[in-house]
C-alpha cells in the first residue's frame, strides 16, 4: 500500500505538505536551535508524534476488537536530539496514559502495551534511537 504526499519548501526553512488522499496540509518549520523560528512542527517533531499517534493507533484497534473504550487515551513524548555523530533524534520518551472508567484485565493491559510495542512507526526508526514506552495505567482494581 502507498500513500502520496507532496511537499513545497516556502522558504525559510518552512515546507507545506499536502496529504494526498485527504487534501489535508500542515506546515513544518525548522526548529530555533537550528535557525527556524519553531512555529510550527519540525520534521523531527513530526517523526515523535506520529510515534505517538501510532501507538494509540493500533492500541485502539485492539481495544475495539476486545470491546473496550479507551477514548481519552493520552500521550506525552518528549523527543531529545543529539549533535554527534550526526544531529539526529537520539531518545523519544513516550507516556501513555489510559483513562479511568474501565478496570483493565491483565491480560488486557498486556496486549494493548503489546499492541503500542508494535506500532510500524516504532520500528520503522533507527536502531540507535532509544525509545522509553511508559504506560499509566487508572488506579481501577481489576475484579473490584
Amino acid at each position: 500500500m502507498s500513500v502520496e504526499m507532496d511537499l513545497v519548501y516556502e522558504g525559510n526553512l518552512r515546507c507545506k505538505a499536502t496529504h494526498g488522499p485527504s487534501g489535508k496540509t500542515l506546515a513544518t518549520d525548522a526548529p530555533v536551535d537550528n535557525g527556524g523560528e519553531g512555529s510550527e512542527f519540525s520534521p523531527t517533531d513530526l517523526v515523535a508524534a506520529a510515534l505517538g499517534a501510532c501507538a494509540l493507533t493500533v492500541m485502539g484497534l485492539v481495544a475495539r476488537r476486545i470491546g473496550i473504550n479507551m477514548d481519552g487515551a493520552r500521550v506525552k513524548v518528549i523527543k531529545e536530539m543529539v549533535r554527534e555523530p550526526v544531529r539526529r533524534i537520539g531518545a523519544i520518551l513516550v507516556r501513555i496514559e489510559m483513562p479511568g472508567g474501565h478496570a483493565y484485565a491483565p491480560e488486557d493491559r498486556r496486549r494493548l502495551e503489546a499492541a503500542a510495542n508494535a506500532c510500524p512507526v516504532l520500528h520503522s526508526l533507527h536502531p540507535d534511537t532509544r525509545v522509553e514506552m511508559e504506560f499509566a495505567w487508572p488506579a481501577t482494581v481489576y475484579g473490584r
